[in-house]
């Protein structure tokens, strides 16, 4: 079965309503849902504060441009649209593939332009690594090393005190 690590963003319209239409559009796939935080944007400031979350999916026949088909599909669905001229700009909702492993649980490497897999970013994003420790405390960023330890030595930790927990937004898997 092979499984994947999807980190969602919205900052603009009903932030929470988006990632939950992610939720929904990944639908069963889904294993569970980390917390919810509040960010400030990353790369581009002149924008409203993002929504994100972490999600672990699993799918015995999805490969990694599956995931990144689903990941499309829920922004669409949540009425993305693209801004060649502001890449780290504002959205509606942002799903990325951070990390696929195989049915074998050897993580994916790529260096596909259209699918870098791990992310090449995510070691950097506290908005990433945090929610991600929620749902897997044990966890390894393939090629990169254990989320804490990113999260807490690496680049990332100097934007730790500026995520905000938020319990008050739950987000939970389907049943």
């Amino acid at each position: 079965m092979t499984r994947a690590v999807l980190s969602l963003g919205s900052n603009l319209g009903d932030r929470l309503d988006h990632l939950r239409t992610a939720v929904a559009t990944l639908g069963d796939a889904v294993l569970v849902v980390s917390g919810v935080y509040e960010t400030p944007p990353w790369g581009d400031p002149d924008q409203p504060a993002y929504l994100n979350a972490v999600l672990l999916a699993v799918d015995p026949t999805a490969g990694p441009y599956d995931w990144l088909a689903r990941a499309r599909a829920a922004e669409r669905a949540a009425g993305r649209v693209r801004d060649p001229r502001r890449r780290l700009g504002p959205r509606t909702l942002d799903v990325d593939v951070i990390a696929v492993w195989t049915d074998d649980d050897q993580p994916v490497f790529s260096d596909d332009p259209e699918l870098t897999l791990p992310h090449p970013r995510a070691h950097l994003r506290a908005f990433v690594l945090r929610p991600w420790i929620d749902i897997q405390p044990y966890g390894q960023l393939p090629g990169q090393g254990w989320l804490t330890d990113l999260l807490t030595s690496g680049p990332a930790a100097a934007e730790v005190p500026e995520l905000s927990p938020r319990p008050d937004l739950p987000l939970e898997s389907m049943p």
